[in-house]
């Protein structure tokens, strides 16, 4: 297999506008009115909750156009109460593009993932990781008996997708959604760098009754 990385030396501040340039007469060549339509606005079914990682662009890797994915991203697809960012954009994805699936998206071999496997300091990103941390804690019996470190990094990817799921529901956002009769549905899903391909954790919920009792609203 080989190993190298890619190279991105070609890639430069000029290149981007000129690839820009290329892709604006390759929409054209194929549609005439692909930005006249884009531009009417957006109604997409998805939101892609996903990781900053470069490698792992949510159009591409779905084969999806612009103005199908609404799109937040951020370093190991974290999803906490807290992180007002996140919510903002659910809040806008849910109750006024009215998206019928939200999709938290991990990937194996996730650099954050694995740093916050380890003991060793990254700077101030470790304060974000420790997110990860906990999900390490609450599933300390099961990843500890896994000898391999590649596994258990690619359980914890996994399990990380899993709390992202779950704490995707315990917003008041998606529950009142749910209440209001809106049909939205949550997911989970990891995309494999080494093949291209995804896989569904099989982790959807579409509404609240598997919450624990505390964390459901009325």
């Amino acid at each position: 297999m080989n190993n190298e990385i890619h190279d991105t030396s070609h890639i430069s501040y000029e290149s981007l506008l000129e690839g820009n340039k290329q892709f604006v007469a390759k929409s054209l060549a194929e549609d005439p009115e692909f930005f006249d339509k884009l531009a009417n606005g957006q109604k997409p079914p998805i939101l892609w909750i996903g990781c900053a990682d470069s490698r792992v662009p949510a159009n591409q890797i779905t084969n999806t156009k612009p103005g199908e994915i609404f799109v937040h991203r951020n370093i190991a697809n974290v999803v906490v109460h807290t992180d007002m960012n996140m919510l903002s954009v659910l809040d806008y994805a849910v109750n006024v593009l009215q998206v019928k699936h939200v999709i938290v998206v991990g990937h194996y071999g996730c650099g954050g993932v694995l740093a916050a496997m380890s003991n060793q300091q990254v700077g101030l990103i470790d304060n974000w990781l420790r997110h990860i941390k906990d999900v390490y804690r609450y599933h300390t019996k099961e990843l500890d008996a896994i000898t391999d470190e590649k596994e258990r990094g690619n359980r914890l990817v996994e399990l990380n997708v899993a709390e992202g799921v779950q704490n995707l529901s315990k917003t008041s956002i998606v529950q009142n959604a749910w209440k209001n009769g809106q049909n939205l549905s949550i997911h989970g899903w990891v995309y494999a760098l080494a093949t291209g391909e995804i896989t569904d954790l099989k982790v959807s919920c579409s509404n609240n009754t598997n919450l624990n009792e505390v964390f459901r609203f009325e």
